[in-house]
């Protein structure tokens, strides 16, 4: 490293270092290996505490003592729609059906040149009715067109547009009186029923399989009614079934509206807003027409 000096000056210090051809006498020949106490430069004291990046956290997970542990992220809530807000929106869907619905019947009712061409094309009250079936069909059993936007609402309206035709044609052969009556009483059935969902501590949601039961038990009964009175109308029978019928979709209005309030055992998920405004409009339009027909039968 210097060259070669005269005289006999001994060669430079080594600063801690071995000069070449070997290690010199006296030291070590590598250093030793640094422990967390050892010295970093001359001078200084052993037994130093560690700095704060020794902590770092060991093999087995648990964080060491130069980084605090961090603070437990927020557990994530899927966004919801409020139960306020979605009763509001299927009552808007339900307040538009029903305005149609009063509408067509009105006007099948009141004005006499419909009345009448209602009255002798029954092949239109077919067609209605097979649009009825496939669109109640289709957005009952089918998830996908009934939460798809806006298929679920053109399906609707589609339904909404068959059962009104219906509902106006069945309107045209019973008195404006009795139409008028059967109004009346069913509007006052439907806010009585919608307050007592809303203030009852019964739950009407439980029973799921009465409730599946006994629409059973109506559509048999309804066949079987449709057979008797086509060989030979008895008025008692009719009567009955219609006060049947009244009675049980009177209840069903109580669960589809106990369904979309909420706070029960089972309710309507926010993405079935069609399905809720469709089960409780078919359930208001029924009562309407068994009610109707009690009332015609009662005036002649």
């Amino acid at each position: 490293m210097y060259a070669p000096q005269g005289g006999n000056y001994p060669p430079p210090p080594a600063y801690g270092f071995p000069a070449y051809g070997g290690p010199q006498p006296g030291q070590p020949s590598a250093p030793y290996p640094m422990g967390p106490n050892t010295p970093l430069y001359p001078g200084q004291p052993g037994g130093y505490p560690p700095g704060p990046y020794s902590g770092q956290p060991h093999p087995g997970g648990h964080p060491g003592a130069g980084y605090p542990s961090p603070p437990p992220m927020p557990p994530v809530i899927p966004p919801t729609i409020p139960s306020d807000v979605l009763s509001s929106d299927v009552y808007l869907i339900l307040a538009a059906q029903l305005l149609v619905t009063t509408a067509i019947v009105a006007v099948f009712t009141f004005v006499q040149p419909v009345r009448v061409f209602v009255q002798r094309n029954r092949a239109i009250y077919w067609a209605s009715y097979g649009v009825y079936l496939v669109t109640h069909l289709v957005l009952v059993c089918c998830k996908g067109p009934r939460r798809k936007f806006p298929w679920n609402l053109i399906l609707l309206s589609i339904f909404t547009l068959a059962m009104s035709y219906m509902t106006g044609s069945i309107s045209s052969y019973y008195d404006t009186k009795a139409v008028f009556l059967a109004m009346g009483i069913t509007a006052v059935v439907c806010i009585a029923v919608t307050v007592f969902c809303f203030q009852t501590k019964v739950d009407f949601t439980k029973c799921q399989g009465l409730f599946c039961v006994l629409g059973i038990v109506m559509f048999v009964t309804g066949i079987i009614t449709c057979i008797v009175l086509s060989f030979k109308y008895i008025p008692w029978l009719h009567m009955l079934y219609a006060a049947m019928g009244a009675i049980a979709f009177t209840l069903f209005l109580a669960y589809h509206t106990q369904l979309l309030i909420g706070n029960r055992k089972h309710s309507i998920g926010p993405e079935e807003y069609v399905f809720a405004a469709l089960s409780i409009y078919v359930d208001i339009v029924q009562i309407f027409i068994f009610l109707l027909q009690i009332i015609g039968a009662a005036t002649k």
